[in-house]
């Protein structure tokens, strides 16, 4: 082989590897469907916070389709986004965060997306002033874009 050959073969691995990278996760879906979180002491109640009954809309944007609703949920002493009826594609590297805006300029990472469709629970800091964060977003941390969001109804 010569050089220009190996250069090329090399080249081609990287784009070969970056693109598997890239587009694999959108044929990967996975479903979780986690029960409404119940308050430790009285299993039996459930307390939402005061607009919470009002779920937001999640929008996807464009290329990253996604429906379902999000909302703001008190149980137990802790507070959950909780997303229902979600459903959003994959992609490589999501993170669910609370934002200030839509650019995720200042956010609360709330952890590694679980699952693409489903019924999911994400535990939100107890420092964490809910008025600061008016968004939940579905974001690709590796390529800085918007996948989905909801303007939560605090």
């Amino acid at each position: 082989m010569t050089t220009k050959q190996i250069i090329i073969s090399v080249i081609a691995v990287v784009i070969l590897g970056v693109g598997y990278y890239a587009i694999s996760p959108l044929f990967i879906h996975t479903r979780v469907d986690e029960a409404l979180p119940q308050a430790v002491q009285m299993p039996t109640t459930i307390q939402v916070s005061k607009d919470a009954g009002r779920a937001a809309t999640v929008l996807g944007t464009s290329g990253h389709p996604a429906s379902g609703t999000a909302k703001i949920v008190t149980a137990g002493g802790k507070t959950y986004l909780r997303y229902e009826n979600f459903k959003t594609i994959n992609g490589p590297d999501l993170y669910v965060y609370l934002a200030k805006d839509l650019n995720a300029k200042e956010y609360v990472s709330l952890g590694k997306v679980r699952a693409t469709e489903g019924n999911i629970n994400y535990e939100i800091p107890s420092n964490i002033n809910l008025n600061d964060y008016p968004y939940a977003l579905t974001w690709c941390k590796t390529f800085g874009v918007l996948f989905n969001s909801a303007k939560l109804k605090l």
